[in-house]
């Protein structure tokens, strides 16, 4: 049987996001209901799994205290409400480091399917920009857009900006994309019945 994966962006899908990054838990919001879709996530029965470029490491903006004192707080609070990340892999690195890991590249999400012994196809990568729907194309996974970081104020009505890959599926919060999966799910389930 099929490992049932889920991978999410951190910053403007989880939790707000900040130009100035997120240094610390005070800093850490997490965004409306999307705590509780991580847990209903957990209650179907799917991994879920964190892929974030933290380039605040490689800017020197904070240190890795810093970076599991965030991840910390994020953890327990997911626990508050009866939730859980499986795993948390992060990108350490500034923009201008070439690596394979920062996301619009697919390193992030190979390690993860690594990880779990498993194609990403068809696996469901959800973040706030086009470098996240890029990076799940070149993974091979299924892009989806959440409305609720960067492209907080694009209609989901309106075409896609330039960039995004054309088979990029949008939805107004991480709650909504939870809806939307677990109803195809259900729906499948029911005809294979």
């Amino acid at each position: 049987m099929q490992t049932k994966l889920v991978i999410l962006d951190r910053d403007g899908t989880i939790n707000r996001a900040s130009d100035q990054f997120v240094k610390s838990p005070d800093e850490w919001e997490p965004l409306p209901g999307a705590l509780e879709a991580i847990g209903r996530l957990n209650h179907a029965g799917y991994h879920v799994v964190l892929a974030s470029n933290q380039s605040g490491l490689g800017r020197g903006l904070l240190d890795m205290a810093a970076l599991n004192a965030v991840h910390d707080a994020m953890t327990k609070a997911l626990a508050r409400v009866g939730a859980r990340l499986d795993a948390i892999f992060y990108c350490p690195h500034a923009p201008d480091e070439a690596c394979h890991c920062r996301k619009p590249e697919p390193g992030l999400l190979e390690q993860i399917g690594e990880r779990y012994g498993i194609s990403l196809q068809g696996v469901p990568f959800v973040g706030d920009s086009v470098r996240d729907a890029q990076a799940a194309e070149a993974a091979g996974a299924q892009p989806h857009l959440v409305l609720t970081g960067r492209y907080a104020a694009l209609d989901p009505a309106a075409s896609l900006p330039a960039g995004f890959p054309v088979h990029t599926r949008v939805h107004a919060d991480l709650s909504s994309f939870v809806d939307d999966l677990l109803h195809t799910q259900d729906a499948g389930s029911k005809v294979d019945a």
